[in-house]
């Protein structure tokens, strides 16, 4: 594959001259962030070669390449998800090409369930860790040694120093902004009541079908990540009712300006 990361990073070079230090990744409904950045190039995943193509209306589907808090970042304004009927190595993609264009720090948002009882309708959760409940692993298979070891460790998959970045900023804006543990799975259905209490029990504050594989590929690349879940619905008695995803994308909606904020402060500090 490395053969294609590389046709990929000749073609986006071919056409941008920003060499980006961050790379962000723009979760679903949060993508209004592209409107803060000074764009230099938008190029459009069907264009870039062996990228998948997002089939989730939600997510527009281009690489954005410009100036965002005065540091030159490329942000995906799209992700793709295993329940689309993708590979993890093609959910994860992109992150190899991001690292592979230099990329230092990676930024990912999501939306997410809220299952701890102390979260409201668009709260944020920094992630401190994860509970990888997807069924399967973006490193399977030959390891490619050029790009990261057999056998990555995991203690510590969220960067310390971003983490604690993030929660001074929120806390100095008045946000409702937490820490916790997300829960990675595979989707598209939402959880059962059931699920959603075994989630609790096994130590999940939020729950979503995202991220994990990114941070897994960024980590095995010793790339440094943070990621944030919005709280789109809460998933805990007695608030837990059936999902609307009109609801969820308010939500994520109302909760935008502050997570803009938040990675404008991340990126500046970088």
């Amino acid at each position: 594959m490395m053969d294609q990361f590389l046709e990929s990073v000749r073609y986006i070079q071919s056409k941008t001259s920003i060499q980006p230090q961050i790379g962000i990744i723009l979760g679903t409904g949060l993508g209004n962030l592209v409107e803060e950045i000074e764009v230099d190039c938008a190029l459009d995943y069907k264009d870039i070669p062996h990228f998948p193509l997002s089939t989730v209306e939600t997510h527009s589907g281009k690489l954005i390449f410009g100036t965002f808090a005065g540091k030159p970042i490329v942000a995906m304004q799209g992700r793709f998800h295993y329940y689309e009927g993708y590979s993890m190595k093609q959910v994860t993609y992109p992150v190899r090409v991001m690292k592979l264009l230099g990329i230092e720090k990676l930024l990912i948002s999501n939306i997410a369930g809220g299952i701890n009882p102390n979260y409201e309708l668009a709260d944020l959760m920094v992630i401190e860790d994860h509970i990888n409940l997807q069924p399967e692993n973006p490193l399977v298979g030959k390891n490619m040694d050029e790009l990261g070891p057999r056998w990555p460790d995991m203690f510590t998959p969220y960067d310390r120093s971003m983490i604690d970045t993030a929660l001074k900023f929120g806390k100095e804006q008045g946000y409702r902004i937490h820490e916790g543990v997300y829960a990675s799975v595979a989707g598209p259905n939402l959880e059962t009541r059931a699920e959603y209490r075994y989630l609790s029990r096994i130590g999940a504050d939020a729950v979503g079908m995202s991220t994990v594989p990114e941070v897994i590929v960024a980590r095995h690349m010793n790339l440094p990540v943070f990621a944030v879940s919005v709280i789109s619905d809460l998933c805990y008695e007695p608030k837990l009712k059936p999902a609307d995803i009109n609801e969820l994308l308010e939500a994520a909606n109302n909760a935008q300006p502050k997570l803009t904020a938040l990675f404008s402060a991340l990126v500046s500090a970088s």
